[in-house]
């Protein structure tokens, strides 16, 4: 059974090199999908094998589900740029255990590293993602931020993706704030509102739940940090949705 990689990268050229040859480990063919990256993604991508497709971002789910009439195969591993298998979940997919069950996606356990640092704390281990699916019967999402893959029978696996996101504190908080900006838009465009309270509660909410319930308060300086990006990232999403409220507010005022 042939497997087809799809990644989707801007401005990757520090993973995509070893992504790719990662990929090429348990895939037949890789296909990156690419929003005009202005690096050298591209080039490195054709240097390692990988089919090219150049395309304007349309959000994370609808990206992955426009890379998947390229794929020539009905099994695929959707791995971001700087997601890798680790040695469990590559066994698992080169002895074909996938093929034991009539399930058509894995949820593969996620290991998040800050640097070489492994985060195993407040919530965030194990993270799991469905990174392998069918796509006969499963599908990404339409969703914009942080995509689900539709499934009709999932089946979470004990194996691992290592997920090297970030290099520093820094590089974390400017993620989860664009994140929050496109999470934002993404909810006022399915026509959410919200109250005045709802980004203090929520990034409140967030905090504790990371630091007191995901046992983030056994980790030191370590776990208040990362309930408080948490809290930082929840508390940013809904803040700026209540300035989408306010101008909206305003334009229909201007036209009264």
């Amino acid at each position: 059974m042939n497997i087809s990689g799809l990644v989707i990268t801007y401005n990757e050229e520090k993973n995509i090199g070893k992504c790719i040859e990662a990929l090429f480990k348990v895939c037949e063919e890789v296909i990156v999908v690419d929003s005009f990256s202005e690096d050298n993604t591209v080039e490195i991508a054709k240097d390692k094998g990988a089919k090219v497709i150049s395309q304007e971002f349309l959000g994370d789910g609808p990206q992955r589900k426009y890379g998947l009439q390229f794929c020539n195969n009905d099994w695929i591993l959707n791995l971001d740029a700087d997601e890798f298998l680790d040695t469990d979940a590559e066994k698992f997919i080169k002895e074909k255990k996938f093929l034991d069950n009539n399930f058509d996606a894995f949820s593969f356990r996620v290991k998040n590293f800050l640097d070489d640092e492994l985060i195993d704390f407040s919530g965030w281990y194990p993270d799991h993602k469905v990174r392998f699916f069918n796509k006969q019967t499963a599908t990404p999402s339409d969703s914009k931020v942080h995509q689900k893959v539709i499934t009709l029978n999932e089946k979470k696996v004990n194996v691992h993706i290592l997920h090297y996101g970030w290099n520093s504190l820094e590089q974390i908080i400017a993620k989860k704030n664009q994140y929050s900006t496109w999470h934002a838009k993404q909810l006022f465009d399915q026509g959410k509102r919200i109250k005045r309270f709802k980004p203090i509660l929520n990034g409140a909410v967030a905090f504790f739940r990371c630091w007191i319930f995901k046992k983030g308060i056994f980790n030191g300086i370590d776990g208040i940090t990362i309930a408080l990006i948490q809290a930082f990232f929840s508390y940013m999403k809904y803040a700026k949705l209540l300035k989408l409220q306010r101008q909206e507010k305003i334009r229909l005022n201007s036209k009264l």
